[in-house]
């Protein structure tokens, strides 16, 4: 087991001499600078570029940090632990493609950005040592630090624009004492008597104790203050409190809050907390309450809290409340006609609110249309099926808009564009009688983005685009928004050799297209260079084949640079399981051929470098009902692994002596079982996994059973329980502060002790500090070491 022990200084914070790196080839692609970020101002004038920060050090990882509720606290600046921004920001202008840049201090970044609906001036949340600043600038180029203002974004947006566009709305840190200091040492208390709450939530990131509590309400209270942007003049709203929502009405006469109100809960998350939902005037005055919610500790697997959630002002009215309420109490498996209800409250609020809508099945979401329409999202739990509705709710209308198999990639019709109003607000972007859809455009070939109009009538669709077989390109915004031109679009454009870059591209009628799609014209906006010119090299393509049982699947095979067909290699397989009803959706391609290849964090496809082949994306779905597929895991994993590993032999890549396998998270738990219940591979690499469900009575991933329910499956599912049948070697890897309820970094130490102790071979590491996901310089390192070390010395040697 390699552990870390960390020398600590005043100012940084150096790792032993056991921390390893790979080669400078590896270092070299790691390291490179990431394609920028990109937000584009509603207009689509104007584009704001910044570079982000890849690998926070160790040492910032390591920083004094909370867990209260779920929040991991960086204390310094009340934000959120170990979260890095993007430096160096600018704009791009499209009309000439000028670059302007904006002076930011080097050692700040940006976390966010938010425009005013004209598109010519914008707010930055930035973080600098010591807080969260915001700064305010336009297009051209001045941007200056709002001073006084320590910005607090741990429970939500803490910046927005009013509806006048000249105003802004945040969340900031009130004026408050010292930190409070550190209660007494005491034992940990939980109890419960009767209650049917099934907790899934990591204890560690909950509160515990009344230090705790107090540390809670120190660092999630806010103040809400309008600032005037011109004159910078502050207006204090209300008093103090936990805010988890702040939202101006259209009109500017009121303002929606949602607060936090004590006891905390010692058992679940704080979205679960109690809280008030209120309205206001302007001037911080409670106008109503629309609900006091308690804590939701009781909420049944897979259910909704009962009371309103999804709560928000209609973008097209200037002060009307919709939202949404559970009709089954929460409960997915209760029997009842309705499970849900759309609801509405208008202004001045004192009539009681009125039923617009009653949804046979879950509401996941509602839009608006710029014409008012609302578009409701409804869920089919048990047949994993969508139902899209188009709600008049001026008039009192209804009616099915279209529906689909959630998992059917080929047949999505994509989502909403959507478009900002005068007032700030976001609408589906419609013309006359339509509204346009984007989305990846499936096909069994790979992805295909495309453009639509969708007729709120008939359902009908125009294609306006869809990207050519042999590049990815997809619909970023219009970029004639101030002028209502849709001829033209920003388009990011690549192919497995072309650097991705920014195209302004133009509606071009005169040239010949495909049947139902339109041709383009394109002028490039960026030109972002290729830094890692040795990854163009490596070969990949999409290769279909079939389960045992005629399920298709397929996986994406990369081959390394200089590869020579006809050779076999030592293969990398890597995959996460993915649960389907049927098996036509399950074999639909994922991906694209045509990405270009960028390398960040431990990705597994590193391997490439060091000569293995690696099957990428390998598909391994679980087919069946919802409530049952677990039932079948272990076999379908085993014929899917089957399938995968006979095919990549078959066309000549893998040797079947020296293939390996890798996972993360549930990925983790395939690895593992796989090498308890096949002799398929030579070894296994499995990252943050879980290896004991009944660590997880109520629940996991799409299992809907509890433990008392389905006792076998739970331990049939379990590889701890088959440790000793793992007779090849198998590498555990988890970060040691992983907070994932599902993955708990114990499960790992007693899975390496079962392989361990049933003589097996197995090494186990924990990276210090680290979540479930992998973020130091020097972690990433570390593990991209492990792997090629564990790999060479069981598949190459």
């Amino acid at each position: 087991m390699m552990t870390a022990n960390l020398e600590a200084s005043e100012n940084n914070l150096k790792p032993a001499s056991n921390w390893q790196s790979p080669s400078a080839e590896v270092l070299e692609v790691m390291h490179t600078q990431e394609f920028p970020r990109v937000w584009t101002a509603p207009t689509g004038e104007y584009m704001l570029l910044a570079d982000p920060v890849l690998y926070p050090s160790l040492a910032e990882l390591a920083a004094p940090m909370h867990k209260l509720a779920g929040i991991r606290v960086n204390p310094a600046i009340n934000a959120h632990h170990g979260r890095r921004g993007s430096t160096s920001p600018r704009l791009v202008r499209l009309e000439d493609r000028v670059t302007i840049p904006l002076d930011l201090p080097t050692d700040a970044e940006v976390y966010g950005v938010s425009w005013t609906a004209d598109g010519q001036r914008f707010a930055l949340t930035v973080k600098h040592t010591d807080h969260i600043g915001l700064w305010v600038g336009s297009v051209k180029g001045n941007l200056e630090k709002i001073e006084g203002i320590a910005l607090n974004p741990l429970m939500g947006n803490a910046v927005s624009w009013l509806s006048d566009q000249q105003h802004l709305l945040v969340r900031r840190i009130p004026p408050r004492g010292p930190v409070p200091a550190s209660a007494r040492i005491g034992p940990d208390i939980l109890e419960s008597v009767g209650a049917s709450a099934r907790s899934t939530y990591e204890a560690r990131n909950l509160l515990q104790t009344a230090y705790d509590d107090d540390l809670f309400e120190y660092y999630m209270t806010s103040e809400l203050v309008i600032i005037a942007t011109t004159t910078r003049q502050t207006t204090i709203i209300g008093a103090p409190a936990p805010y988890t929502m702040a939202q101006f009405s259209p009109s500017g006469e009121y303002l929606l809050v949602k607060r936090l109100v004590s006891p905390w809960s010692h058992e679940v998350a704080w979205r679960r907390f109690a809280s008030e939902i209120e309205v206001w005037n302007t001037k911080g005055e409670m106008i109503t309450t629309i609900a006091s919610l308690p804590i939701a500790d009781q909420v049944p697997t897979h259910g909704v809290p009962t009371g309103p959630r999804s709560i928000a002002w209609r973008p097209t009215a200037p002060h009307t409340l919709f939202w949404v309420e559970a009709l089954d109490g929460g409960d997915p498996v209760a029997e009842v006609s309705h499970r849900d209800q759309l609801m509405r409250l208008e202004a001045p609020f004192t009539t009681e609110p009125q039923i617009v809508f009653q949804a046979e099945h879950r509401l996941r979401s509602w839009q608006s249309t710029e014409g008012g329409t609302l578009m409701l999202t409804q869920r089919e739990r048990i047949r994993r099926w969508r139902y899209v509705w188009l709600l008049d709710v001026d008039n009192g209308t209804s009616r099915l808009w279209f529906d689909l198999n959630e998992d059917d990639r080929y047949g999505n019709p994509g989502y909403p564009v959507f478009q900002m109003l005068p007032n700030g607000r976001w609408v589906m972007r419609q013309q006359g009688n339509a509204v346009y859809f984007s989305g990846g455009g499936a096909t069994d070939q790979g992805d295909r983005p495309f453009l639509d109009l969708r007729d709120l009538e008939t359902g009908k669709t125009e294609r306006l685009f869809r990207c050519d077989p042999e590049r990815y390109e997809y619909f970023v915004a219009f970029a004639g928004n101030k002028t209502r031109d849709e001829s033209r679009f920003i388009l990011r454009s690549e192919s497995a050799v072309d650097v991705p870059n920014y195209y302004l591209a133009t509606f071009n009628q005169t040239l010949k297209a495909a049947p139902g799609e339109a041709a383009l014209t394109r002028e490039p906006i960026t030109h972002f260079d290729d830094s890692t010119p040795q990854l163009r090299q490596i070969k990949k393509r999409i290769v279909r084949y079939e389960r045992e049982d005629g399920v298709p699947l397929s996986f994406h095979l990369y081959l390394p640079p200089g590869y020579k067909e006809g050779r076999r290699l030592p293969t990398v397989l890597y995959a996460y399981p993915l649960e389907y009803s049927d098996a036509t959706t399950a074999g639909q391609v994922s991906g694209s051929a045509q990405r270009f290849m960028r390398l960040y964090g431990a990705s597994h496809l590193y391997f490439l470098l060091q000569g293995y082949a690696v099957l990428d994306r390998t598909a391994m779905p679980m087919l069946g009902d919802p409530e049952t597929t677990y039932n079948t895991f272990i076999p379908q994993l085993i014929a899917d692994a089957e399938a995968a590993v006979a095919k990549a032999v078959d066309i000549g890549v893998a040797d079947p002596e020296r293939i390996g396998v890798i996972g993360h998270s549930h990925g983790g738990l395939m690895v593992a079982n796989l090498l308890a219940h096949t002799d398929l591979f030579r070894a296994g690499i499995a990252r943050s996994g879980s290896y004991n469900k009944t660590n997880q009575p109520f629940g996991f991933q799409a299992e809907r059973r509890s433990l008392f329910d389905a006792k076998d499956v739970y331990i049939q599912v379990s590889p701890l329980f088959f440790a000793n049948q793992i007779d090849e070697p198998i590498l555990i890897i988890h970060g040691s502060d992983d907070s994932n309820p599902g993955t708990l970094t114990f499960q790992s130490q007693v899975f390496y002790e079962a392989v361990r102790g049933s003589g097996g071979t197995a090494r186990m590491v924990l990276l210090p500090f680290e979540d479930h996901g992998y973020r130091a310089r020097e972690t990433i390192e570390h593990v991209l070491w492990e792997q090629f070390r564990w790999f060479d010395q069981y598949l190459k040697g």
